[in-house]
């Protein structure tokens, strides 16, 4: 199995073959309009800015999992997102992360890396705060939180899993090296 055997669905309602994004480099990244993170759809628009044109793709999947921080509709949480980050790269609907009815997607790469990348003592701290307070992280490898970020490569391997503390700028350097 590989990142290219799963599909997921969009904002839209359409199923979408992530085949689609053979060559691509990708984020994939639980995210929610009212966390603490939130701001770190900056970030991840000017990468996406900066890195389209040359094959990044950014594949946000909301996720309500987490301190109920993900509120309303597919379309309510896109236009929050246009209107308050002016976001541009591609949204899909809805779905959990952890759990039974986790996304396929997301029992995949939690299976390719099991441990977030987690960057100084002060986030190391504010991770093991995060990890306590998570009522869905039962299991090792399980997500902790919004904003966990997944890197995956041109052929479709998953290369890093970043923590929600890890800013998105900060995997600038590698995303330049795999693209």
């Amino acid at each position: 199995m590989s990142i290219f055997d799963y599909s997921i669905v969009d904002r839209n309602g359409k199923k979408v073959s992530l085949k689609e994004y053979k060559g691509k480099v990708l984020i994939v990244v639980n995210t929610a309009t009212g966390c603490g993170f939130t701001p770190q759809y900056e970030g991840l628009e000017k990468l996406y800015k900066e890195y389209h044109d040359k094959g990044l793709e950014i594949i946000d999947i909301p996720c309500n999992q987490f301190g109920n921080q993900a509120p309303g509709t597919d379309d309510e949480i896109h236009e929050f997102c246009a209107l308050k980050y002016n976001t541009s790269f591609d949204q899909f609907t809805k779905a959990d992360v952890n759990g039974e009815n986790e996304l396929e997607l997301y029992t995949y790469l939690k299976d390719q890396i099991k441990e977030d990348t987690i960057e100084g003592m002060k986030n190391k701290m504010a991770m093991k705060a995060i990890d306590k307070i998570s009522k869905t992280a039962k299991k090792d490898g399980d997500i902790k939180w919004n904003f966990t970020k997944f890197l995956v490569d041109k052929e479709g391997n998953v290369v890093g899993r970043y923590s929600p503390t890890y800013k998105p700028e900060n995997m600038e350097d590698k995303i330049k090296e795999l693209l």
